[in-house]
C-alpha cells in the first residue's frame, strides 16, 4: 500500500509541475518539494525505479540529454513578452547545480561555500553582465547569446537564465538568472630550500567584484643573471560598466620575461555586437633560446627588449540579403589595425636575416564573412560543466603594408574556418586554413601556409559513464624563414609529454588521437576522466620533411578536475617515446596541470599576420 501511495503522490506532483507557475515563489516551492519528493523515493527499490522512470536527475547522468536538446532555442517560446522582474539566484559554490536547483550541498560544502568565498556582487551582474533589462522585450537569441557569455567568464563555473511566465499578466515574465561562482582564491608555489622557492596566490573575484589579480613570487639565490628576486602581478577588469570592455595591466619582472603593458579591448561578444576594437602599449624583454636547424650546435641564448603599441577597430554589418537562411547569424565585418615595434635589444639584423626582428611599423585592412551560432553540450574538454560549441563559418580577407627600417613590404592573407555537427550523430568536425605573405618586388617573404583539422566524436556511452574519441591533424609550412624562425613538433604543437629543441624545422605535420573516459567516480570532489594517447609527426630539419624519422609518442593518464575551482586540471601522465633525440630514457612520467580547452569561435577580431605555430 505504501508503494501505492508513493507512486499518486509522486504522479500528482509530477501534473502539477507541468504547469506554468504564476510566482518566483511558487517555483521556489516546487523546488523544495522536488527535493523531499527525492528523498522519500529513496527509500525503497521500487519507488527509486519509479522516480528515475519520470524524472531526471541531471546532476549526474541527464545533463547530457538535457543539453542535447542544442536544435531549439528555449526562449522561442516567450519572444516579445515584457520583462517584469529580473531575480538573481546564487548557488552555492560546492553541492548545487544549475542543472538540479534543488540539489542541496553537504554540511561541509556549505560551510566552504559561506565562509571561504564572497559571492559575485548583484549588482555588478545586473550592471555589466546582463544584455536586458527590467522592461525589456524578450529576444530568445539575446537572452541565448547572455546565458553563453555568463559561461565565458571565469568567475562563472555554469550559468542557466529561466523564464517564468505570468498568469495573472499573460504578456509579462519574469526572469530567474542562476549563476554558481568558481571557486575565487587560488594558490601554488614550491619549495627547493630556502635559497629557491616560489609561492602565488590568485583571486579571480576580488571582493565579489569580478576583477581579478594575480601576484606571484619566486627566490633564486643562485640565479647567474643577478636576478634572484622575479615578481609577476596581472590585474584584470572584465567588463567595465556597461560597456563589455575589458582592461588589464601587467607588471613581470622575471628571469625570462620582463613586461610592462595595459590594455582594453572588446571582441564581438555576439552576433548582434557593432564594434570591437583593443588598444595596447607596453615594453618588453624576452629572453628567447633558439637552435638552427641546419647544424647540431649548442641553442643560442639572447635576450630581445622592444616598446610597442597595437590598436585596432573594427564594425560589423548585417548580411545584406535577409531573405537567406543564413541572415539571422551571419555579418559582414571590416576592420583596421595599426602597430610599431622599436627594438632596443635584438641579434644582428639585415635586410636578409632575422626580419622578425626588424623595427617596424604597419597598417592591416580585413574584410570578412562571418556566420556562428552555438549549441550546447557536455563533456568535451569540460568535466560536467555546460560547453558552447561554435558552429558556423569564416572566412576573412587581409591586405597591408608594413614599413621597416630596410623598406617597406606589403601583405596579403586568407583565413578560413568551418566547423559543424556531422550528420547521423557522427560527431563535431572543425577545419581551419590559413595562408598568408608579406611581399616585396612581386617575390614572396615569410609566408606561411598552414591547415588543421580536428574531430570530436559523439559520447560514447559505457555502463554508466561515457567515452569520446579526439582527432587533431596539423600540417605547417613556412616560406622562405630565417634559420632562426622554426617550428617545433614537441609538447602542444604535436607530440605532447616531452619538450624538445632538436624537433624543429621549416615544414611540419603531426597527428594525434586521444581516447578519454569520463568515469562516473569522484575523488573529494574531483572528477576522474582516463585517457589514452598517440602522436606521431613528421618535421624538416636541412632536408625535406619525407626524409624526416617518424617521431612518436605513446601514453596513458588519468585527469582529475573540479569545476568549480579554476586552478588547471590536474594531469598524470606516463609515455612512451621510442626515437626523439636526447632522451635519457624511453618512457618518460609527468605530473603537471592541464589547462583545459575551449573550442575556437568563429568571430572576426583583428586583422592579423598569420602565425608561424
Amino acid at each position: 500500500m505504501y508503494r501505492y501511495v508513493l507512486l499518486l503522490l509522486l504522479l500528482s506532483t509530477y501534473a502539477s509541475a507541468q504547469k506554468n507557475p504564476d510566482s518566483l515563489e511558487v517555483y521556489s516551492r516546487d523546488s523544495l518539494r522536488y527535493t523531499n519528493l527525492k528523498v522519500r523515493m529513496s527509500k525503497t527499490k521500487f519507488s527509486r525505479a519509479v522516480y528515475k522512470l519520470l524524472f531526471r536527475d541531471v546532476y549526474n547522468q541527464g545533463k547530457v540529454t538535457e543539453v542535447k536538446e542544442i536544435e531549439t532555442n528555449p526562449f522561442t517560446p516567450y519572444e516579445g513578452m515584457v520583462i517584469r522582474k529580473i531575480y538573481i539566484r546564487q548557488l552555492d559554490i560546492l553541492g548545487e547545480s544549475v542543472y538540479d536547483t534543488t540539489r542541496e550541498g553537504k554540511r561541509l560544502e556549505k560551510f566552504l561555500s559561506k565562509n571561504l568565498h564572497t559571492n559575485t556582487r548583484e549588482g555588478i551582474i545586473r550592471r555589466s553582465f546582463l544584455l536586458f533589462s527590467e522592461g525589456d522585450d524578450i529576444q530568445a537569441q539575446m537572452l541565448k547569446d547572455n546565458e553563453r557569455l555568463l559561461r565565458t567568464n571565469r568567475t562563472i563555473t555554469d550559468a542557466r537564465i529561466i523564464v517564468v511566465p505570468r498568469k495573472d499578466v499573460t504578456w509579462m515574465a519574469d526572469v530567474v538568472v542562476l549563476i554558481q561562482d568558481a571557486w575565487s582564491l587560488n594558490f601554488r608555489g614550491g619549495f627547493n630550500s630556502f635559497n629557491k622557492f616560489n609561492v602565488g596566490v590568485e583571486d579571480i573575484n576580488v571582493r565579489g567584484t569580478t576583477h581579478s589579480q594575480l601576484t606571484r613570487i619566486r627566490w633564486d639565490g643562485n640565479d647567474t643573471l643577478r636576478k634572484k628576486f622575479q615578481f609577476r602581478t596581472i590585474y584584470t577588469v572584465p567588463y567595465i560598466g556597461k560597456t563589455f570592455i575589458t582592461g588589464q595591466a601587467s607588471f613581470i619582472y622575471e628571469r625570462d620575461l620582463e613586461e610592462r603593458s595595459i590594455r582594453f579591448f572588446r571582441r564581438f561578444l555576439t552576433n548582434e555586437t557593432k564594434y570591437a576594437g583593443a588598444i595596447e602599449a607596453g615594453q618588453s624583454m624576452i629572453r628567447q633560446i633558439k637552435r638552427n636547424p641546419s647544424d647540431t650546435e649548442e641553442p643560442i641564448i639572447f635576450p630581445t627588449k622592444f616598446n610597442y603599441y597595437d590598436v585596432w577597430l573594427g564594425r560589423s554589418f548585417k548580411f545584406p540579403f535577409p531573405a537567406s537562411r543564413l541572415a539571422e547569424n551571419s555579418r559582414i565585418v571590416i576592420a583596421a589595425r595599426h602597430n610599431k615595434y622599436h627594438y632596443t635589444e635584438r641579434p644582428e639584423v639585415s635586410p636578409y636575416i632575422n626580419k622578425v626582428y626588424w623595427n617596424k611599423s604597419a597598417t592591416l585592412l580585413s574584410l570578412g564573412y562571418s556566420n556562428r551560432n552555438y549549441k550546447r553540450d557536455v563533456l568535451i574538454y569540460g568535466f560536467g560543466r555546460t560547453e558552447d560549441v561554435p558552429v558556423g563559418n569564416l572566412f576573412a580577407l587581409t591586405a597591408g603594408r608594413e614599413d621597416t627600417e630596410f623598406g617597406a613590404r606589403g601583405y596579403a592573407g586568407l583565413q578560413y574556418a568551418r566547423g559543424k555537427y556531422l550528420p547521423h550523430n557522427l560527431g563535431y568536425m572543425y577545419g581551419l586554413v590559413n595562408i598568408g605573405s608579406y611581399i616585396k618586388e612581386a617575390k614572396a617573404q615569410q609566408g606561411v601556409i598552414s591547415a588543421q583539422l580536428n574531430y570530436i566524436s559523439n559520447l560514447i556511452p559505457f555502463r554508466y559513464s561515457f567515452f569520446r574519441q579526439f582527432l587533431t591533424g596539423r600540417y605547417t609550412r613556412g616560406v622562405n624563414r630565417d634559420p632562426l624562425d622554426y617550428l617545433n613538433i614537441s609538447g602542444d604543437q604535436g607530440i605532447r609529454g616531452i619538450n624538445s629543441e632538436q624537433l624543429i624545422g621549416t615544414t611540419r605535420l603531426t597527428l594525434g588521437t586521444e581516447t578519454v573516459f569520463f568515469s562516473d567516480k569522484s575523488l573529494l570532489g574531483f572528477r576522474i576522466a582516463y585517457f589514452v594517447f598517440a602522436d606521431i609527426g613528421l618535421v624538416n630539419g636541412a632536408e625535406s620533411i619525407w626524409k624526416s624519422p617518424l617521431y612518436q609518442g605513446y601514453g596513458l593518464g588519468l585527469r582529475l578536475r573540479n569545476e568549480n575551482l579554476t586552478f588547471n586540471t590536474v594531469q598524470i601522465r606516463i609515455g612512451y617515446y621510442p626515437n626523439i633525440p636526447g632522451n635519457s630514457s624511453v618512457f618518460r612520467f609527468g605530473a603537471d596541470g592541464n589547462v583545459p580547452l575551449r573550442l575556437r569561435d568563429f568571430d572576426i577580431s583583428a586583422p592579423s599576420i598569420a602565425p608561424l605555430q
